[in-house]
This record gives structure tokens, C-alpha cells and sequence, in this order.
């Protein structure tokens, strides 16, 4: 069965690789530029699992899932923060918003393409 995903990143070529990657694994993937175009892709369609960078313009990763998570409809919804961020003290903030895992860039193909089959069980 396949899951629907949405990835937030403001790289178009970082958009490019995850879907090229999650797509080649069989999964259907959904691209926005911001934090602002990931709420609005996300209260427009259901996806199983949301895949968002950290320092966008208009609104960030943070943000995002800090709004996201404020709706009954996306309370469950894993998000995995992709980013270039390492520090423990932001992946600690962005535990406490309510990402569900984190992936730092440069990332591996493979490797985010088994945290995303771990994280939906498929």
C-alpha cells in the first residue's frame, strides 16, 4: 500500500531528490516552498506523513508543525525534519513541537527512504 507525503523544503533542488527518492520507493509525494504552502497543502489533502526543513522564508519548519499540530486532523500526522541543523537544543525544541524524527542534510537516499518506511510501517 502505498502512503502520500508531503515535503517542505524553499530548495526546489531538495524537493527534487526527496521525491525522486521517495517516488522511485512507491510512495505518491507533494512539494510546497514554505511553512505557510506546507499548512495550507496539508488542510487541503490528507497525507500519511510530512517530510519539512527548518529555515524557510515566510515560515519555518518549527512553526509549521507548531500549527499543524493544533489540529485534531494532524495531531497524528508523523513529520520528519530534514535540515541542516544538528544542534541538540533545536532538535529538542523541535521534539517538544511535535516532529516525530530528524534527518540531517546532506542525507542519503536510502537512509531517508528507510526512516520514512520505519516511521509509516510500510
Amino acid at each position: 500500500m502505498s502512503a502520500s507525503i508531503l515535503t517542505v523544503d524553499d530548495s526546489a533542488s531538495i524537493r527534487m531528490t526527496i521525491k525522486i527518492a521517495l517516488s522511485g520507493a512507491g510512495y505518491t509525494v507533494a512539494e510546497a516552498a514554505d511553512g505557510a504552502q506546507g499548512i495550507e497543502k496539508a488542510k487541503a489533502n490528507h497525507y500519511d506523513l510530512i517530510v519539512t526543513d527548518l529555515n524557510m522564508p515566510v515560515m519555518d519548519g518549527l512553526t509549521m508543525i507548531e500549527e499543524l499540530r493544533k489540529s485534531p486532523a494532524h495531531m497524528g500526522v508523523p513529520i520528519i525534519f530534514l535540515t541542516t541543523e544538528s544542534d541538540e537544543g533545536m532538535k529538542q525544541r523541535a521534539k517538544a513541537a511535535g516532529a516525530t524524527g530528524w534527518l540531517t542534510k546532506p542525507f542519503d537516499s536510502e537512509q531517508l527512504v528507510r526512516i520514512v518506511r520505519k516511521v509509516l510501517g510500510r
